[in-house]
């Protein structure tokens, strides 16, 4: 495995001209590596020749007031994970490789990023795809692999690919959950003993909230899933939203796909979960 830092040298190393026919799979992640991202590293591992794992904590996807410093970090650990998974290529840059100048140009998101978390956090979407398109560009991935836990991330990254004729394939892998069903995020660590305790009522509150689809209306499910959460952690439900999927826009009886997501704010650290069901067969697509 080689770690690259300058994104003229990993451009030139799997250059479509130099690839001799190989398929590129690429892992974007923000480092502080957990089973969800070694679940992407496997899932394109499967599916291409060469794997490209990027590493970068992007401050453009960050509000004032948010946790870019806190971030947790650790490149070393990082690297030997991606090396023991099979990663080929390990994208490190550092944040003045990755905006050595700004022309003032800005990436717009559309109406998907106003709901869900982007309703509190303006900008973010902005600097998701602002940092995508330059990765998406330096790699030229065939195959790019995203987990469904981050599901409005990945319902804005796939309009955007497909709306802007982007030539890489945007892959859905499964959220990866602890035994108590927490969601894997590397923002668990931030989390106190009780906090840890009480966090996996996120996903017990979308179970519930899902066996109530088609019963009560989205709202009344959407109270539920709030009052649950409240009554049984010490977090600050952000939200708790029934949407269509992937359009994030209010429920109809055309929907094929329904997501349940909520975020909730505990004393160091915000965690976001959701369930994307289908409404053919009445099962979840995001275990």
């Amino acid at each position: 495995m080689k770690v690259v830092t300058a994104q003229n040298e990993l451009n030139k190393l799997i250059d479509r001209s130099n690839r001799n026919g190989k398929s590129v799979g690429y892992v974007p992640t923000m480092g502080f590596l957990h089973e969800g991202h070694l679940s992407l590293v496997s899932q394109a591992k499967a599916n291409n020749d060469i794997v490209v794992m990027s590493i970068f904590v992007n401050p453009a996807q960050f509000g004032p007031g948010e946790d870019y410093e806190a971030y947790p970090r650790d490149l070393e650990r990082d690297v030997a994970l991606a090396e023991k998974a099979g990663v080929d290529f390990v994208f490190a840059p550092s944040v003045e490789e990755m905006y050595p100048t700004d022309g003032g140009i800005r990436i717009l998101p559309g109406q998907q990023a106003d709901v869900l978390c982007g309703a509190s956090r303006l900008g973010h979407f902005d600097g998701v795809l602002k940092v995508l398109l330059k990765l998406f560009n330096i790699v030229d991935p065939d195959r790019s692999y995203f987990g469904m836990k981050d599901a409005q991330q990945l319902a804005i990254i796939e309009t955007f690919v497909r709306d802007y004729f982007l030539r890489t394939e945007i892959v859905r892998v499964p959220t990866v959950r602890e035994s108590d069903g927490l969601a894997k995020s590397s923002r668990n660590v931030n989390l106190s003993e009780t906090e840890r305790l009480e966090a996996p009522f996120l996903y017990q509150a979308l179970q519930m909230g899902q066996k109530r689809i088609g019963v009560s209306s989205p709202d009344e499910i959407e109270k539920a899933i709030a009052e649950f959460i409240s009554k049984q952690t010490s977090g600050i439900v952000d939200y708790a939203k029934v949407l269509s999927y992937p359009s994030l826009s209010e429920v109809s009886e055309d929907d094929s796909e329904i997501i349940l997501a909520c975020a909730v704010k505990f004393s160091k650290t915000r965690l976001i979960d959701n369930i994307i069901m289908s409404t053919k067969d009445d099962t979840s697509c995001s275990e």
